[in-house]
């Protein structure tokens, strides 16, 4: 199988794969006194200074969670809770018109059930956030925000969002921001400690090498959100539940290498990107490329091709063992057109007939050369089945 799909989740390293076999072998609870219990503690104990060492923190700013959708809705809603419940007229919520629904649907939630003010900042062409329009939409009342969540790099387009610009201008108001780093870590510099405007920091395990069910939220000193979770009182109290020590071990062992080797494996992911794209140009030469040309992922494609159903085009790939996305896992298999897209301009169509292509650490020049050998074709049979439906 040719495998372009590493932004939905990707292969464990092998030395967290070994890491978690060892672990499972182990019995102990970390909540537990005993000396079982001891030693799974220290396990999780010296986890969270990787991952803290990995992401410009200090331990005990991080906050272990069962991956980025449980970190996000704990960044959300436990800000809100928490601002809201300080000052009743902390209602509004600012979040990019382009963020994973792992923080739109909470901040929509928030809206429904709690009296929540969510505000949409606009994007781009390319799917950024002006900071001026995020000093704009707080200066109307800085008073009444909650609080602030734009990702760092989009999870479809690969878009990088001017993070420390818009922290800057969130913490000249006193406002918290959260950003939704899950794409960003191992492919991008990430240091939460030289971004003094950001309050909460979401990272997933499984997206850099490690396993599914293991993340955590980054919260800055003096940042208390109201917990999502109750019953257990572990992890300060902000997220309740049994510590699952062997994937903890497995995030560990994946973060510290996904983030040292970072800048070799983004300059060999954006070589390959860039003869992807090329080489789906000399296929489909009316193809374009959403997203910014040069402030992106190192490892995304993200390509509208006109005339075609992305999911057409898509399940036609799949047939030839190429594996891509239209867009997050999270939502995949529902036939609507990508938000992202919409917000940044994009008609209907355009947005849904883009297909997203993501490398990794194990995608090689080979996989590039097998979609280039079967793009076209496939292009041309989603295009007539396209044309057949429309008349």
């Amino acid at each position: 199988m040719v495998y372009l799909d590493h932004a939905a989740t990707t292969s464990v390293r092998p030395e967290a794969l070994a890491a978690m076999t060892e672990e499972f072998g182990r019995l102990g609870n970390a909540s537990s006194l005993h000396g079982a219990g001891r030693a799974a503690r220290r396990v999780v104990e010296e986890a969270r200074e990787d991952v803290a060492w990995a992401l410009g923190a200090s331990p005990n700013e991080v906050v272990f969670t069962a991956g980025g959708t449980e970190a996000d809705n704990l960044a959300v809603k436990g800000l809100y809770w928490a601002r809201s419940g300080a000052d009743p007229r902390r209602r509004r919520v600012l979040v990019s018109a382009v963020e994973h629904h792992a923080v739109l649907d909470p901040a929509r939630w928030l809206a429904d059930r709690q009296g929540a003010v969510v505000e949409e900042l606009p994007v781009d062409a390319r799917g950024a956030v002006r900071p001026q329009d995020l000093r704009a939409a707080i200066e109307r009342d800085p008073g009444d925000v909650a609080l602030v969540s734009v990702m760092w790099a989009n999870n479809e387009v690969g878009t990088v969002q001017p993070v420390a610009a818009l922290a800057e201008v969130a913490a000249e108001f006193g406002v918290p921001m959260h950003t939704d780093a899950v794409q960003a870590v191992g492919a991008l510099p990430v240091d939460f400690s030289a971004h003094g405007g950001l309050a909460a920091l979401t990272v997933s395990a499984h997206k850099l090498g490690g396993p599914v069910g293991a993340g955590a939220l980054v919260l800055a000193r003096g940042v208390d959100p109201v917990p999502v979770l109750h019953g257990g009182g572990q992890e300060r109290d902000v997220r309740s539940g049994t510590l699952t020590v062997p994937l903890l071990r497995g995030f560990a062992a994946a973060v510290r290498p996904a983030v040292a080797e970072r800048a070799e494996h983004a300059e060999r992911l954006r070589g390959l990107r860039e003869e992807l794209v090329r080489a789906v140009h000399k296929a489909v030469p009316d193809a374009v490329l959403n997203g910014d040309p040069q402030e992106r992922l190192p490892g995304n494609a993200h390509l509208a091709f006109p005339g075609c159903e992305g999911d057409a085009l898509l399940m036609l790939l799949d047939a030839q063992g190429i594996a891509c996305s239209t867009g997050s896992a999270c939502s995949a298999g529902v036939a609507r057109p990508s938000h992202v897209l919409l917000a940044m301009g994009a008609d209907t169509d355009t947005a849904l007939g883009s297909l997203r292509f993501s490398l990794g650490r194990d995608s090689a020049p080979e996989d590039v050369e097998a979609l280039g050998a079967a793009i076209g074709p496939a292009v041309e049979r989603a295009r007539a089945a396209h044309g057949t439906r429309r008349r």
